[in-house]
């Protein structure tokens, strides 16, 4: 069977991970001269603690390559292929820690996709490889399939303040807004694994409002798809979000994402977002 390896990005379930035995590698968050391994050592409620109390932006790092050899080094030893599922090398390094990682094994079948997004869809990603991968499909049909569906990724989301991107170099095209920030409230996307602007808006209850119309104008008709609603330390707002979303879309039970650590760090509490990616055609 091909073994899936994601990291902490995925926003995936400690809980299934485990029940599908999937390899789930911690990024790297420091408060100054302490660093802690994203979701083992640090969750999302001390996080937001220390991040309140801290007097300067905290910093990530991508795992290190020693991360990924040690989990190579236990599922190689079955012969099984393994396919490893990463944000964009945009956004984070942990693709080049895979790669760096995989090269101390030359005779194994290890292939890392850059999924160029992160968050929501790339846990669609893991779970629908993980489902196929248990059905029996080969690493070949997997990784064709989601190449497939990378495209196919939508992220809308707002931010209380464009600081943490662009303190943290994550800003991509965005950067042009830096200087009207204070008289819009700015939708951000992201394209092809870079965060870039998507659209201004005069108040930020226009702007909620106008995620909704997104998910109207873009989310597949015939409701087959993968729709997340994601926030940072917003959880009232995602969840009216979420609940809009259903009376629009005729849809139920919108999964709520708490975003992990190493993803606020660099936008900032207050994040809402929504995210969905189309099934195969």
């Amino acid at each position: 069977m091909v073994r899936i390896i994601t990291d902490t990005t995925a926003c995936i379930d400690w809980e299934y991970a485990k029940q599908h035995q999937i390899p789930v590698i911690p990024q790297i968050v420091t408060f100054g001269d302490q660093s802690f391994y994203e979701g083992i050592e640090l969750d999302n409620s001390a996080f937001m603690d220390r991040l309140r109390k801290s007097s300067a932006l905290p910093k990530t790092a991508a795992p290190p390559p020693e991360l990924f050899r040690r989990e190579f080094e236990k599922l190689i030893p079955s012969g099984e292929p393994i396919l490893c599922l990463h944000p964009s090398i945009e956004v984070s390094g942990t693709v080049r820690s895979a790669v760096v990682a995989a090269q101390d094994f030359p005779s194994a079948d290890i292939r890392i996709i850059d999924t160029r997004i992160l968050a929501a869809p790339l846990l669609v990603l893991v779970k629908l490889a993980v489902t196929w991968a248990e059905a029996g499909d080969n690493i070949d049909t997997i990784e064709t399939r989601i190449r497939k569906l990378i495209p196919l990724s939508k992220i809308y989301f707002l931010v209380d303040t464009l600081e943490y991107l662009a303190k943290g170099g994550r800003i991509g095209g965005a950067s042009a807004l830096l200087g009207t920030i204070l008289q819009i409230k700015p939708i951000l996307t992201v394209i092809d694994g870079r965060v870039e602007s998507f659209e201004k808006q005069r108040t930020h209850s226009r702007a909620v409002t106008r995620l909704v119309e997104l998910a109207q104008e873009n989310y597949p008709k015939d409701g087959n798809g993968h729709l997340h609603v994601m926030h940072a330390d917003a959880r009232a707002e995602a969840e009216n979000l979420a609940q809009d979303l259903s009376s629009h879309l005729n849809l139920i039970d919108i999964p709520i994402i708490d975003l992990p650590p190493a993803i606020v760090v660099h936008g900032g509490p207050g994040i809402l977002a929504l995210s969905f990616i189309a099934d195969e055609g």
